[in-house]
């Protein structure tokens, strides 16, 4: 089938080149206009956190994506000159159309003060330049801004900076190694264009879907740097094989689809079909960064049964320059050591694996992490200007939203709610609660309120998340308050906790797809069930090694944040996408032992060639992935630093430890029933 696609590409290669270039072109213009879509909600819809923020959006107006943090700091002042600059806020918030103060408090020498908009967070971003100056004509020098929208506008210019840089890095490098690998020959611009078609037709489908659906901030980023590093793997394996058939086989094309193009397809399917579990998570965040990687691998495996074919016959000649690449590093030794002592690499490499995995007792999650923003943003700034006189927890109160139906009013629940209160300040948890009887506490009916707790700790501290259990299993159900009162915990702390469980909920399910698909995808590839096993499992120990790593790594700061806590959709996309990537050169190596064995090879000589044929393209396939990450690595954001060290570690402990040194030892000790299958009955007899 592939051999057929591949050949009617070649017949109507003008037609096929022209929709490629179309797409392409299409998708450089998505990419361009893609920002204005992006968000950074972390809602998780259906939650009481969700519910809680819809209604303060409409009872209380306050918009929480379109709301503005103003935090000015003072000496001494009076009661009178509190107020002075409390007018001098409202004044400056101004010169944003619609806008008002939907919270005002003064807490140990800052002025904290909250303005809403009636705007999304696209629109309210763009006059935080506009507000900031207006502060400042106020005479309210030194006043931070920060809030949604103001995070907005600090992020998006370094986030895109970020990304230019690392895709120069990227190119440059990747460009490098190709011809490392390569040689001086025009082979080596296929698989960069190759990456260029497929990560420009996956952000203009994505562009589409944005208009629909959520996208959030880190897709570009995720995209074309994770992206240049699949589809380069996928052209390369298919140029490398390519260039063998020529001389060799009478129809090199046909050959290298039959191989390294059906390798490519599976590999490609195998990652997207895992990808695809993501979509199973309640919450649209996680959802949009699987819906973007799920549709990159999808394009690659379009492109290398179209594209590819057209680009190995026009570029992908030998004999056109005397330099034929210096990266051809070869296994022999590590073979050797795997094959004569396959007892003692086994034991020596799980010890090392072992000893790295120690790490993990260290392991700990964050739903979220205000370290994110860079500390040299205006935004960033006014929160570690008022955290470290005040307490981190100040910045992110939980917020208590209580409905008390149709009949009562606040008013008539005055006592019960001090009670309520005052209960709740009592918490050795909890710096302050804000409560009143007029809006911003009560809305105009009376019929809704609001509690402010603000906790000591920050919102991803084991702390905050004991006080949001207590506030939703204690306080609130002794409330005291009338039956069939409602009650709706929002704010950041609770915002997070929803996302924490709506993943870990969703993670058994997703871990057992993932593993299924892999099974079912790879027994058909392999027609082994022991291979498919010791594949999955040797993916798992990869996966665990590298979580190890990334431990390590951000709790002692090498080279980035030093952070105790990893943020949750880091591990949920990082195991998702390392898993496939796992499996892609698991199947590049694989692959070429079974053709050995099918040919008569011995078990012996199977792993021998399977090594040694795919020992150069998969060390250049990861070498060229980790150059890619190089952008998410060496960025300004904790999050996407997380995923790019994650998966470099993986990727480079994987084709060292596991694929060099553990695969070929297992193998060989396992010997012939690598090659078994039910209903063989005895094992194979190749010798």
């Amino acid at each position: 089938m592939l051999i057929k696609w591949s050949q009617a590409a070649v017949k109507a290669r003008s037609l096929v080149l022209a929709i490629w270039i179309a797409l392409t072109a299409f998708g450089l213009f998505g990419a361009s206009n893609l920002d204005q879509y992006l968000t950074t909600s972390l809602v998780v819809p259906g939650s009481s956190s969700a519910t809680a923020n819809e209604i303060l959006n409409e009872k209380f107006k306050e918009n929480t994506e379109g709301t503005f943090t103003v935090m000015y700091k003072y000496k001494q002042a009076s009661t009178a000159e509190i107020e002075g600059f409390k007018i001098a806020v409202r004044e400056a918030a101004a010169v944003i159309p619609g806008s008002e103060i939907t919270q005002e408090k003064a807490i140990a020498g800052t002025l904290y003060a909250n303005i809403g908009t009636p705007f999304d967070l696209k629109e309210a971003a763009e006059y935080t330049t506009a507000f900031r100056s207006a502060l400042l004509t106020q005479g309210l020098k030194g006043a931070l801004v920060s809030g949604p929208p103001a995070i907005e506008s600090d992020v998006v210019p370094i986030l895109s900076s970020d990304l230019h840089r690392g895709q120069v890095i990227a190119v440059v490098l990747a460009a490098l190694l190709l011809v490392a690998t390569l040689g001086f020959t025009w082979a080596v611009l296929i698989p960069l264009i190759f990456g260029l078609v497929t990560i420009s037709t996956t952000l203009g489908i994505i562009y589409l879907l944005a208009q629909h659906f959520l996208m959030v901030l880190y897709v570009p980023s995720i995209v074309e740097l994770v992206g240049l590093g699949i589809a380069i793997d996928y052209s390369l394996l298919m140029v490398s094989r390519y260039r063998r058939e020529i001389g060799i086989s009478n129809d090199p094309l046909a050959e290298t689809m039959k191989t390294a193009g059906r390798t490519a397809v599976i590999s490609g399917a195998t990652v997207a079909l895992g990808l695809s579990t993501l979509l199973l998570v309640p919450v649209p965040f996680v959802k949009s960064l699987g819906l973007a990687c799920l549709i990159l691998p999808l394009v690659s495996i379009a492109a290398a049964v179209t594209l590819q074919p057209i680009l190995l016959l026009t570029l992908a000649k030998t004999g056109n320059s005397k330099f034929k690449g210096f990266l051809n590093i070869s296994f022999d030794r590590l073979i050797e050591v795997a094959i004569k002592r396959p007892r003692m690499v086994l034991a020596s490499s799980l010890a090392v694996v072992t000893l790295l995995m120690s790490a993990l007792t260290w392991f700990q999650v964050t739903p979220s992490s205000l370290s994110a923003i860079p500390d040299h943003l205006e935004s960033a700034q006014a929160l570690n200007a008022v955290t470290s006189k005040v307490g981190v927890g100040v910045i992110t109160p939980s917020e208590i939203v209580v409905d008390l139906g149709p009949n009562t009013t606040a008013q008539q629940l005055a006592d019960v709610r001090f009670e309520f209160v005052k209960r709740i300040a009592a918490d050795k948890e909890v710096f302050t609660v804000a409560n009143g009887e007029k809006w911003p506490y009560v809305d105009p009916t009376g019929r809704y309120l609001r509690i402010y707790v603000f906790g000591n700790h920050d919102l991803g501290s084991s702390e905050t998340r004991g006080l949001v259990s207590d506030l939703r299993n204690k306080y609130i159900p002794e409330a005291g308050f009338p039956t069939g009162t409602k009650f709706y915990l929002g704010g950041a702390p609770a915002q997070g906790i929803d996302l924490f469980d709506a993943i870990s909920a969703s993670l058994p399910l997703i871990i057992t797809l993932i593993l299924l698909i892999t099974f079912l995808i790879l027994l058909r590839t392999f027609r082994s069930v022991v291979l498919v096993i010791k594949a999955i499992v040797l993916d798992l120990i990869s996966i665990a090694v590298s979580f190890a790593v990334l431990v390590l790594v951000f709790k002692f700061g090498i080279g980035t944040y030093q952070l105790e806590q990893l943020e949750a959709w880091v591990l949920v996309l990082l195991f998702a996408v390392l898993f496939g990537l796992s499996m892609d050169y698991e199947i590049f190596i694989v692959s070429r032992m079974r053709e050995a064995w099918d040919r008569g090879a011995s078990n012996e000589e199977s792993i021998r060639e399977g090594m040694r044929n795919s020992g150069t393209v998969v060390t250049a396939a990861a070498l060229i992935f980790i150059t890619a990450l190089t952008g998410l690595i060496t960025g300004h954001f904790a999050g996407l630093q997380q995923l790019g060290v994650g998966l470099a570690a993986g990727v480079l402990i994987d084709v060292t430890i596991i694929r060099g040194l553990l695969l070929p030892s297992a193998m060989m000790l396992l010997g012939k029933w690598n090659w078994w299958m039910p209903g063989q009955g005895k094992t194979p007899s190749n010798t």
